[in-house]
């Protein structure tokens, strides 16, 4: 398949922002008038063509060979197919609407800030504040999957409204804090504070580090819903699905301090 290959020449001097670097927004665009692109002001604004060495098709999928943490925003708006061989930045793939981003090193704090659609996959860890919305924005994750192979840091999918965060290492602090809607599938056990003000929304976890005092354990229950979600996510992410839940789940219903109709679904019974 053909893609536009954006091969790192050294690490930048400073923060980059990328936002402007989507398949869909490149794909008129020639080599030497991507290579013009500014992706830092300054006094001496740094272009495209000063960190990348750039061939390939503009108008296929974007590949970055090489990564860092200074690059900010990669696959911000995204609409295409986006692979990073290495790190990011913050605020990857923010408010990205459909197509994929697969980061295959670690990412930085805000990935997948105010997503709408579509999915990310990050191969090695994530930092705090998974989904953040910035500021004078009503909700975080609101659409779409983001999948962490790694482990995964503190307020993960705080004011989440819809969408799946599954996390497969370790998941820190008041994941889905204020969240109103969506998943969380913690597959190693949910950390202090889960839950945390949530209005709705699920958060499933084998285990639970410390229970709020303002969740109702409602006992075990045989719950068709989790059928459907594990069908749902075999169909629609093949091998990075979740495990299969093998017992009926303990439900915890909360936070009761507001309207209490979210849920922390505990596997391990």
């Amino acid at each position: 398949m053909s893609a536009l290959k954006l091969k790192l020449r050294a690490e930048p001097s400073q923060r980059v922002d990328l936002s402007q670097l989507s398949p869909d927004k490149l794909a008129a665009s020639s080599i030497a008038e991507i290579e013009k692109l500014v992706i830092a002001e300054g006094k001496k604004p740094i272009t495209v063509g000063d960190c990348f060495a750039v061939s390939g098709d503009p108008s296929g999928a974007l590949h970055f060979e090489g990564g860092s943490e200074k690059l900010d925003f990669v696959g911000a708006d995204n609409v295409g197919e986006i692979i990073v061989e290495g790190d990011v930045g913050s605020y990857a793939g923010r408010q990205m609407k459909f197509g994929s981003l697969e980061i295959r090193g670690n990412a930085g704090s805000a990935l997948a800030s105010n997503l709408r659609g579509g999915q990310i996959v990050v191969r090695g860890n994530a930092g705090d504040r998974i989904g953040h919305p910035r500021s004078g924005e009503k909700d975080g994750i609101a659409g779409g999957t983001v999948i962490v192979m790694g482990d995964a840091g503190d307020f993960a999918s705080e004011r989440m409204r819809r969408g799946t965060l599954i996390v497969k290492g370790n998941i820190g602090k008041y994941a889905g804090a204020r969240m109103m809607g969506g998943t969380i599938f913690a597959e190693k056990g949910l950390s202090e504070g889960a839950g945390t003000q949530m209005r709705r929304g699920t958060l499933i976890g084998p285990t639970l580090e410390r229970q709020l005092a303002t969740f109702v354990d409602c006992g075990t229950h045989d719950l068709l819903i989790v059928k459907i979600m594990e069908r749902f996510w075999r169909d629609t992410i093949g091998d990075l699905a979740p495990p299969v839940i093998t017992k009926a789940p303990r439900r915890l219903m909360g936070d009761m301090s507001g309207i209490g109709k979210g849920e922390i679904l505990l596997t391990a019974g």
